[in-house]
């Protein structure tokens, strides 16, 4: 199988086991602070991606949440610590835990590919809506098989803006202190609970852009791809070319990203 075939296989295999096991009361574990959580079906699904990934491409190195999380480094340490290996999958088993948990429909896979150091593929599965989308580099970018595009929204006031809040608490209250500000200019705001999904909704026109504060590569590697490949624009909340290690994000579909920049702190 290609890769792409791989990743796709992968995120809905993990997808299928992941939405059965919705709203059977999984047991969650605090992670990295009181609202950071992961459950026994995060693990699972994990290690089944690393499993498929593996078995096709027994070479390439894996990058999981769960794992990285577990080995108590930073992601850009350990991808440094083996900067001899070319290709890395950087993968996010449920992005939207807390939903998940909550029985909300809203938590997807993600899988991406990095390929000496850029990105080559990212894969996101709803598993709730049966939504799959993917971007190659330099192909587009799709959900089920049809091609996605950015909205054409010009001004703030008639765009839909997407955010969310991840477990540390500066973050947290950093998102808060910009609420004023993206309230003034942009019709409404919504947080979905999955930084990977919404950006996904920014990539095919239900959201005009997305900010957030905190996030990790998992949480936004395989979603940064989509909306580039789907005519939108990603940086760092202070315009700058987006790095994979950047904490903070903002994607738009380019036209309304300068409106969207000086709201954030």
């Amino acid at each position: 199988m290609s890769y792409l075939e791989t990743a796709c296989s992968a995120a809905k295999q993990a997808g299928t086991m992941i939405l059965a096991q919705m709203g059977t009361g999984q047991a969650a574990e605090k992670k990295s602070s009181k609202f950071d959580v992961v459950t026994e079906i995060d693990k699972r699904a994990e290690e089944m991606i690393r499993s498929i990934i593996l078995e096709s491409y027994p070479d390439h190195a894996f990058l999981g949440e769960e794992e990285t999380f577990g080995s108590g480094k930073p992601a850009e340490q350990i991808l440094e610590e083996r900067s001899d290996q070319p290709y890395w999958w950087i993968v996010d088993p449920i992005d939207g835990t807390a939903n998940f948990i909550h029985g909300i429909p809203g938590y997807t896979v993600s899988i991406a590919l990095l390929c000496r150091g850029e990105l080559r593929l990212g894969v996101i599965y709803d598993p709730c809506r049966d939504e799959l989308y993917w971007a190659e580099s330099g192909k587009g970018a799709f959900c089920n098989g049809k091609p996605a595009a950015v909205t054409d929204a010009e001004h703030a006031e008639d765009c839909v803006i997407g955010t969310g809040f991840v477990s540390t608490p500066a973050y947290r209250e950093m998102n808060i202190a910009t609420m004023e500000a993206i309230g003034r200019e942009f019709r409404t705001n919504r947080s979905l609970g999955s930084a990977a999904l919404t950006l996904a909704y920014v990539a095919c026109g239900k959201l005009d852009a997305f900010w957030e504060y905190g996030l990790s590569a998992w949480d936004v590697a395989a979603a940064v791809l989509l909306v580039e490949e789907s005519g939108g624009m990603v940086t760092n909340t202070k315009g700058d070319p987006f790095r994979l290690w950047d904490r903070n994000i903002a994607a738009s579909n380019a036209k309304v990203h300068s409106t969207l920049l000086p709201c954030l702190v």
